[in-house]
């Protein structure tokens, strides 16, 4: 098994590009180039927290200094989130450069739960479920062998396929509303992906690096000039803010209530292997995933709790910096963790945050869909080292697809189903790896990946 260095051991600065003996994954970067590459990551996520933020807001009437102390404490906890699977102490964190981020559809599953209980009853399902991944997790590490390239890249696919969705919806509007489909969104998107793409194309080195934050702020800039962006709300208000502790008071713990999340937190399980195995090929690091991913879900688990007792739903490590990552070519974690850094800041300082959420969603959209994209062509080079010549493997990937895209590009195929049915059919990523994971099983039986899943080489 290859030995993780400690984190506590900091390793000297190595700018980029700079020929060095340390792993580029665990090399410290110059303090400029942490803050760029930090905040580039920061600002393609920082729709997620708003967004996820509002949507409860809205669904459930909350008042607006309420809402404005949720905002706090979700980019608090993915900053600290973000902190500790940088770092990894404990055996909580892989020690990988991820960024954590409310998780979509437990986002959903909170709303409901609270909508059909209360607010208490929300929070305390979310705290249920961070203590249940504790529970399984021994069971599902030694369940990690059933999940070869062939079903990590079907994985990776799915997830670009969605996320290009959903942020595409993002970028439409609404359907049935006067902005759907407004033309100066979709331009304003389709520019912002044309500034990243010519500024990755044209700049070399550090700039080029930073071509997806260069095309955001181009985009950013294109709608200011427009009269797009509205900055009177950033300096009102007070200049410092801190998330307040059980917002909604006591949770309850209703384990019915619970049972979504309960599911979810094992189709959580399977994305974080997923997640965890790419970005370790991305970055170079040879990893035992028997190891690595359960730090991984450890975090997850850890950050979660935090999000019940903050009054949040669960945060949970994201995808979509892996894009970046690759993209970048900018592997350090040491980045990531200036990410964290400048999540808990916004966190803390109210303008911040006003003026993350000032960037019209278009922009933010279109930077998202050239990242997820990138994603996707990670699935695509990892399915390229499968032989799909051979029956077999040809069959798990048609039927993962098959049973992973049906529910994300047909929205509502299984709405007469039952309430539990839905919960697993209607998740395409869940649909889509168990698929993959139980054909291998039936054509390959168990044929594990080595080089997915094997402890690295001494």
């Amino acid at each position: 098994m290859s030995r993780v260095p400690d984190a506590s051991a900091v390793p000297p600065v190595v700018p980029v590009g700079a020929p060095s003996a340390i792993a580029p994954v665990d090399a410290v970067l110059p303090l400029s180039q942490l803050l760029l590459f930090g905040l580039q990551h920061v600002l393609v996520m920082a729709a997620v927290p708003i967004t996820s933020v509002f949507l409860v807001a809205k669904a459930l009437g909350l008042e607006s200094a309420l809402t404005v102390n949720l905002i706090s404490a979700t980019f608090l906890l993915c900053g600290v989130g973000t902190l500790l699977q940088s770092f990894g102490p404990w055996k909580f964190g892989a020690r990988l450069p991820f960024v954590m981020v409310p998780g979509g559809a437990p986002i959903v599953m909170f709303v409901t739960i609270a909508q059909q209980r209360d607010l208490q009853t929300a929070s305390g399902a979310v705290i249920l479920t961070a203590l249940f991944y504790f529970l399984v997790l021994p069971v599902f590490a030694r369940c990690l062998r059933y999940f070869p390239k062939i079903v990590i890249g079907t994985l990776l696919l799915l997830v670009s396929i969605n996320l290009v969705k959903v942020y595409g919806g993002i970028i439409a509007g609404k359907a049935g509303t006067s902005t759907f489909a407004d033309p100066v969104n979709i331009g304003l998107a389709l520019a912002t992906i044309g500034f990243t793409v010519l500024f990755a194309r044209v700049f070399k080195g550090t700039l080029g690096q930073l071509a997806v934050l260069l095309g955001l702020l181009a985009g950013t800039v294109l709608a200011a000039a427009c009269g797009l962006m509205d900055f009177s709300s950033v300096a009102a208000g007070p200049f410092w803010s801190a998330p307040t502790l059980l917002p909604f008071g006591m949770p309850r713990f209703d384990l019915v209530a619970a049972v979504p999340l309960l599911i979810f937190s094992i189709i959580s399980m399977v994305e974080a292997t997923g997640q965890t195995v790419a970005v370790a090929e991305v970055v170079g690091r040879n990893i035992d995933a028997r190891d690595v991913v359960p730090r991984t879900i450890r975090g997850d688990a850890l950050v979660s709790l935090g999000g019940g007792l903050f009054g949040t739903s669960m945060i949970i490590t994201s995808g979509e910096n892996i894009g970046i990552v690759r993209a970048t070519n900018v592997r350090s974690r040491y980045v990531t963790a200036a990410a964290g850094v400048i999540l808990i800041l916004i966190a803390l300082s109210a303008p911040l945050g006003r003026l993350a959420s000032a960037i019209p969603s278009a922009v933010v959209g279109g930077t998202a869909m050239v990242v997820f994209a990138i994603i996707g062509t990670m699935g695509i080079d990892m399915l390229r080292k499968v032989d799909l010549h051979e029956r077999g493997n040809m069959f798990v990937l048609a039927g993962a697809l098959t049973m992973g895209l049906l529910p994300i590009v047909v929205p509502g195929l299984y709405s007469r189903f039952p309430d539990t049915l839905q919960l697993v059919l209607g998740n395409g990523l869940a649909m889509g790896s168990l698929t993959a994971v139980v054909l291998n099983l039936v054509f390959n039986r168990v044929q594990a990946d080595s080089a997915a899943i094997a402890p690295a080489p001494q």
